[in-house]
């Protein structure tokens, strides 16, 4: 039985926990010691850690989820692969490229098995979005449009995420890693990265919009917008090929009803044959995922997304910024 410690109780570090089997946590730490006994309670399993390395250190623990805020993502996480554990990081595992390249060179050295946190990858709907493609039933991909947005919440301007120092960015950092994670999921490297990133509403130091156009090697183009001003919380992606086209809406919850349309080109071309597939019940996505952590672990596997993938996320992120001068390349580099 693979038994973990959770470095960070909020509400992400919640939704791992809830998806551990009896026994399985063994600590818990949290900043605020209140979050962390929330945890324990929560789910009737685990006990107090006065800190961080008294995780790290424990001989019981084969794997550690760092759940924090963004500037303690890659510090924590590289304390536990030096340690000897496997990791489960969150994403964007950390605030810029060279806080998250020590931990390649680590996972290597040590051993372990090192996945990053970002579950949209297990969504019903993009796993068989993923599946179809898979199955060569839209022919060449050509193009995908995503957005991906959310309508904050009074004084989201104060919260951690508006800071730099500790987010690393705004909204692209946030939910837009998301939707370059699905792209490169779904179409693989890009060459050309262009973007475009605003303040629009929120008084804040950073983007509250990124919106985004990715090219691969191969001609194919993402456009991406992620916005924190998007007042009735969206997701939409739409990912076209030769012979047909996949329309993913919804993430359950505030996001609407999960759903995924697969339109069929027929050969005489006109309005296109349709199969909907909805996907209702609760979230099963960080369930799944966790699940493909412990595979990673118990069948010796390479992570997907592993550390490598949010690296050319990050790499990705670190351009529009750069483009458009809204943070200096070595503000968080020093």
């Amino acid at each position: 039985m693979i038994r973990y410690g959770i470095i960070g109780a909020g509400l992400i570090g919640k939704k791992r926990a809830a998806c551990l089997g009896p026994g399985q946590l063994a600590l818990v730490f949290d900043v605020d010691p209140a979050r962390a006994e929330s945890l324990v309670a929560q789910i009737n399993q685990g006990q107090i850690a006065a800190n961080e390395e008294e995780i790290v250190r424990d001989p019981q623990i084969n794997a550690v989820i760092v759940s924090t805020r963004h500037d303690s993502l890659a510090s924590l996480a590289l304390q536990a692969i030096r340690a000897g554990k496997h990791v489960l990081v969150e994403k964007p595992a950390a605030r810029c490229a060279t806080e998250l390249a020590p931990l390649l060179e680590a996972e290597r050295a040590y051993g372990v098995r090192v996945r990053v946190g970002y579950n949209h990858r297990f969504h019903p709907a993009l796993l068989e979005a993923h599946r179809i493609i898979g199955s060569g039933a839209l022919g060449p991909l050509m193009f995908m449009r995503g957005r991906y947005g959310h309508g904050g919440r009074i004084g989201y301007e104060k919260e951690w995420r508006a800071q730099p120092e500790i987010s690393g960015g705004g909204e692209l950092i946030d939910q837009g890693v998301h939707l370059i994670d699905l792209a490169c999921w779904f179409f693989g490297d890009f060459r050309e990265v262009h973007g475009t990133v605003s303040t629009l509403f929120w008084d804040m130091p950073v983007d509250d919009n990124a919106f985004m156009e990715l090219k691969t090697s191969s001609g194919q183009i993402a456009w991406l917008h992620a916005s924190c001003s998007e007042w009735k919380n969206l997701f939409s992606l739409e990912i076209y090929g030769r012979v047909g086209k996949l329309q993913i809406d919804g993430l359950g919850g505030s996001y609407g009803p999960e759903t995924l349309v697969h339109y069929k080109m027929k050969p005489e071309m006109g309005p296109p044959d349709m199969e909907k597939f909805e996907f209702t019940g609760s979230d099963l996505s960080w369930q799944r995922e966790m699940e493909a952590f412990e595979r990673d672990i118990t069948e010796n596997l390479a992570p997907s997304p592993g550390i490598q993938d949010a690296l050319a996320t990050l790499e990705i992120v670190e351009k529009i910024y750069r483009q458009n001068g809204t943070r200096a390349p070595t503000h968080l580099e020093k």
